[in-house]
């Protein structure tokens, strides 16, 4: 499957405790964002 590049605006704190909490849990940050993806257009019932 093809991946495409984004740019995404959060809060800088908020993506640091997020980026923390990834890497001491062994995960990547936008797999993550991937995944919670997934699942909201899956509970919509979407695509």
């Amino acid at each position: 499957m093809l991946s495409k590049s984004v740019t995404l605006k959060v809060k800088s704190r908020l993506y640091d405790k997020y980026r923390k909490y990834c890497k001491h849990k062994g995960l990547i940050v936008s797999r993550q964002f991937e995944i919670m993806m997934e699942e909201k257009l899956k509970n919509k019932n979407i695509g």
